[in-house]
């Protein structure tokens, strides 16, 4: 199977550079100060898991590469306001547009009509897409470490922190949760899919949790479809989660996040 991953991230650089002939590099920071003020989204995350209190960041994302079409008539807003009133933490959006059908604007129409911390999902591989996620009303971005050297995500957690961005530092196995430690940023993430061949295992997070100490909060991601994946994870310390397509497909989102969030 062609590396998918490899192809998102071969495409993504060019359509950097196409944004960077419209929108010069220094155009961009003359525009940060017109974004919005900052929501907390580190600090929710840390105190779920001081907490032991369950917190959900809900997916936004119209398609996907082992998905397909999610949902056709696709309205991040009238999603988001559902997710919000039935207890999500925070709102992930997906803005990759060739493999997502996702867009760039989609955060600022998300930030408008909700009151809780937005992530801007996507392959974040140059400097040029964290200032584009400040300006767009992020309140935090996604580095993949399968992506990125050690020197690019520190040098990109730096220049998050400077704009005010919050960050995950995501991984998939141990090689890469050793990377994360050393890098030493509080937010791991743990993906259960392979991003080269979108398998999914859901006890990768499982087996990795127990390398990574308790000076991290952790989040599981991919795979997380019912109340008794979450328990299981609660018994590891886990207690937040990022979820997508388990929600995005139910026939009713307001009822499957109050399951999943559920007090036993």
């Amino acid at each position: 199977m062609e590396n998918l991953l490899a192809k998102i991230c071969y495409n993504k650089k060019q359509e950097i550079n196409e944004n960077k002939k419209k929108y010069s590099y220094k155009t961009l920071e003359k525009l940060l100060n017109n974004a919005k003020t900052k929501r907390g989204f580190k600090n929710k995350i840390v105190k779920a898991q001081q907490d032991k209190k369950n917190c959900i960041i809900g997916e936004i994302k119209k398609s996907s590469p082992s998905a397909g079409n999610i949902i056709k008539e696709y309205y991040p807003e009238e999603i988001a306001l559902i997710y919000e009133k039935a207890g999500i933490g925070a709102i992930s959006v997906l803005t990759d547009k060739k493999f997502f059908d996702g867009q760039l604007d989609h955060l600022s129409i998300v930030k408008k009509t909700t009151n809780i911390p937005i992530l801007r999902k996507d392959f974040i591989v140059d400097e040029y897409q964290i200032l584009e996620s400040k300006i767009y009303d992020a309140d935090a971005i996604l580095l993949i470490a399968s992506i990125l050297k050690d020197k690019e995500i520190n040098k990109f957690i730096k220049v998050a922190e400077e704009i005010g961005l919050d960050c995950i530092v995501e991984t998939h196995n141990e090689l890469e949760i050793n990377r994360a430690i050393d890098i030493g940023y509080p937010i791991i993430g743990i993906n259960n899919r392979n991003l080269t061949n979108l398998s999914i295992d859901l006890n990768n997070t499982s087996r990795l949790v127990n390398k990574i100490n308790k000076n991290f909060t952790i989040i599981g991601e991919s795979g997380i479809k019912k109340r008794e994946d979450i328990n299981k994870y609660n018994e590891l310390n886990i207690y937040n989660f990022l979820i997508g397509e388990t929600i995005l497909k139910s026939h009713n989102k307001e009822k499957k996040i109050k399951e999943l969030l559920k007090n036993d």
